[in-house]
């Protein structure tokens, strides 16, 4: 072949590359940042320029054929090469720079992620974030964001992992409801008060939990308690679980860092404080990325910025 026609089919080898990482045009086109026709016009041309078939499509999927896997294999390395080359001399910028993709959970971005980032940007004027609040765990290559922020106990291990702060779960109430109603005196009585809940599929509405105060064990008692709970309100997100608590509807089972300034406030009080809950949110928070060898500058400075603003956690 012309080397001057190989070298105008590169970008369209890279495409090939994305595309069995992502498996799909949609997301190839998103991550090389042209439209969906023009990932499929790159395909078809390398199909051609090759003489034989590299995508299977059918309805459902796309698949390489084993000659479109033979390429990029062949040419992988290469790729993440030239990548690590390039991001080694972006780095020799004084500043870090460009776009930086984030997502993160509602509650936790809203109250903890966002207001930390003005200083942030004040600090890295050449940088732009653009953040995503949501409770779905995104896929971060599929969907094209640098860096996750995630309540959970332990990083996928396939990611980059920086520990950001360690959190727990609380029940709380209302005084309110908590004068109306009393306060439980074991986790057995739960099952008696009106719980919100955090509905998970296929999951049963059972909260957990240890005894782990003086005088909260007796001989009597398991080490571990686990209760059926009902109520009249769930919510999958613990903003809304800690403003219904606030309201009187019964006992939340939230996260510290959404519960915080509620109790500060004396809106809500903490019940059962000898027993830890277990299994209800994750205990760590931690900022996560697609393993790489190399970590972009960027990254690293929110990662240390996000490490600094929550070090001392969110307990009261």
């Amino acid at each position: 072949m012309d080397l001057r026609r190989l070298e105008s089919l590169w970008a369209h080898v890279h495409g090939l590359t994305v595309l069995a990482d992502l498996g799909s045009y949609t997301a190839a086109a998103r991550r090389l940042g042209i439209s969906k026709a023009a990932m499929s016009q790159r395909i078809r041309e390398l199909e051609h320029a090759a003489g034989v078939p590299l995508v299977r499509r059918t309805t459902r999927s796309v698949r390489l054929t084993e000659a479109g896997l033979q390429l990029v294999e062949a040419s992988r390395g290469a790729f993440a090469q030239i990548e690590r080359g390039f991001e080694s001399v972006r780095n020799l910028a004084e500043a870090p720079r460009g776009l930086l993709r984030v997502t993160a959970p509602v509650a936790l971005g809203r109250q903890h992620v966002v207001p930390r980032l003005p200083a942030f940007l004040a600090a890295y004027p050449l940088l732009r974030v653009e953040l995503q609040l949501s409770d779905h765990l995104a896929s971060l290559a599929q969907e094209g964001f640098d860096l996750a922020i995630r309540h959970c106990d332990r990083p996928p291990q396939t990611h980059v992992a920086w520990a950001l702060a360690s959190t727990e779960s609380w029940l709380l109430a209302s005084p309110a409801y908590l004068a109306r109603c009393g306060a439980p005196q074991h986790p057995s009585d739960l099952a008696a008060h009106p719980c919100l809940h955090y509905p998970r599929p296929g999951e049963p509405a059972v909260w957990r939990l240890r005894a782990r105060g003086p005088g909260a064990d007796p001989d009597d008692d398991p080490a571990e308690v686990a209760v059926a709970v009902t109520g009249p309100f769930g919510a999958n997100n613990s903003e809304a679980l800690r403003e219904a608590a606030v309201a009187g509807l019964g006992i939340a089972l939230l996260p510290d860092f959404s519960a915080q300034a509620a109790l500060q406030r004396g809106e809500l009080q903490r019940v059962l404080p000898q027993w830890q809950a277990l299994g209800g949110f994750g205990s760590q928070v931690w900022a996560i990325r697609p393993y790489s060898t190399l970590v972009p500058s960027s990254v690293q400075a929110l990662v240390a910025h996000l490490r600094d603003g929550l070090a001392g956690g969110f307990g009261v």
